[in-house]
């Protein structure tokens, strides 16, 4: 998930530098929205790792 949300980010910075304004802030959006997805997924496995080990 956190390639996808990279991969986002990039078109996005591709987009503003040729002046796609509407896309660039759709892919940044995206790439937001898989970003903080990665970062709960990540914790939550995280917890449950600490979890199963106690």
């Amino acid at each position: 998930m956190l390639h996808w949300a990279v991969m986002f980010f990039v078109i996005a910075l591709v987009a503003a530098i040729f002046g796609f304004g509407g896309i660039a802030a759709g892919a940044a959006g995206v790439a937001k929205l898989l970003f903080v997805a990665f970062l709960l997924l990540a914790v939550v496995s995280l917890i449950a790792n600490v979890a199963r080990r106690a």
